[in-house]
């Protein structure tokens, strides 16, 4: 009698996926303190105020962050470059007082005019890039000496011109109406009235972050921020990249400064000075560190919004708007611990 013995077949059971694996890549994202930041206010301003989420609010707060995101963008990926640029302020004053005055007082096509300060804006951003990148000087030192010259320009040319401190009547100059539309036409969305700036925003954000993570030049903007020394051992073109860099906050502020100066027909001389550190704050809260090498276009965006959303959630709640600066200063400090925690947790989980 012979004993049989029979063989079952067992299908694998599938393994579950290591959530502790992804929980660290998802932490190790910079932009990931900031979009629990903006949940938190966005959560907090809904409760405290109806206001808030009705479709006035939300094109209010919407079109407050967005000129400050299109700058905060451009400054993130020159601080993840390892640079700051202080005088991205007052350039959205001097391409918008360039372009009026050439639309209002020489007579030219608003297109012209913007053509013309596109082309100032990306001169003075080389400039900046090429005179940290050839003395070593620090850029904090080179932009601030950049921001005193244009503040000066801004308002010496401009009371020579018009004899006030101001541009206005941009609405009259030919060209307007076309420009208007590109840069300052407004959009209704559900009964929320969606500015251009918006649009700008967004669009400027994507192709950044696009830029940043699927091409050779956004690991280069890192590798220069990381360390210059070992960027230029690999073949990098450091100087270049920081150059553009420097072109890009310059082209960031030609947006803004056309946006403002369309939408509100005028612009003030002195327009933009102190917004270059909202700019670097916003910077910060998405994930940026002071220290180059690391942090997120995305995220830049989202402080942005964090500061639309508190600013004018603090309005519509009908607080004294004083408070505004006490949580700006709690938000930059939590915003620096939570970062380098961030930045030390994405270099474990890299090894």
């Amino acid at each position: 009698m012979t004993a049989t013995t029979t063989t079952s077949e067992t299908t694998p059971t599938p393994t579950p996926p290591d959530r502790l694996a992804i929980l660290n890549r998802l932490v190790a994202r910079p932009e990931v303190g900031a979009l629990l930041g903006a949940v938190v206010v966005f959560v907090f301003f809904t409760i405290i105020t109806s206001k808030f989420v009705k479709p006035l609010g939300i094109s209010t707060w919407l079109d407050d962050a967005s000129t400050l995101g299109i700058m905060a963008v451009a400054v993130a990926l020159l601080m993840i470059g390892g640079e700051f640029d202080l005088s991205t302020g007052v350039m959205t004053a001097s391409t918008a007082l360039i372009t009026g005055l050439l639309a209002v007082h020489a007579g030219w096509n608003v297109w012209l005019g913007l053509a013309v300060s596109l082309v100032f804006a990306l001169t003075v951003g080389a400039l900046n890039g090429w005179v940290v990148m050839r003395t070593g000087l620090p850029s904090f030192i080179v932009t601030l000496g950049t921001f005193l010259a244009l503040q000066g320009l801004n308002l010496g040319v401009t009371r020579w011109a018009t004899g006030t401190v101001q541009v206005s009547g941009v609405r009259s100059a030919s060209g307007y109406q076309s420009a208007g539309w590109v840069f300052a036409s407004t959009t209704k969305i559900g009964g929320a009235s969606i500015q251009a700036s918006v649009v700008w925003w967004i669009v400027v954000t994507a192709i950044a972050a696009i830029v940043l993570v699927r091409t050779r030049f956004g690991n280069w903007i890192f590798a220069v921020g990381g360390s210059l020394p070992t960027a230029r051992a690999v073949g990098v073109p450091a100087n270049r990249t920081k150059i553009l860099l420097f072109m890009t906050t310059a082209f960031a502020g030609w947006i803004v400064g056309a946006c403002n100066l369309l939408r509100f027909a005028s612009v003030q001389a002195n327009q933009g000075v102190g917004l270059e550190f909202q700019y670097i704050i916003a910077a910060v809260i998405g994930g940026c560190l002071l220290t180059g090498g690391f942090g997120s276009v995305v995220g830049a965006a989202i402080g942005a919004l964090i500061f639309g959303m508190a600013r004018q959630g603090i309005v519509l709640a009908g607080w004294n708007s004083d408070w505004f600066m006490l949580f700006l200063g709690v938000l930059l400090f939590s915003a620096v611990l939570v970062n380098n925690a961030f930045k030390k947790r994405a270099e474990r989980v890299r090894r």
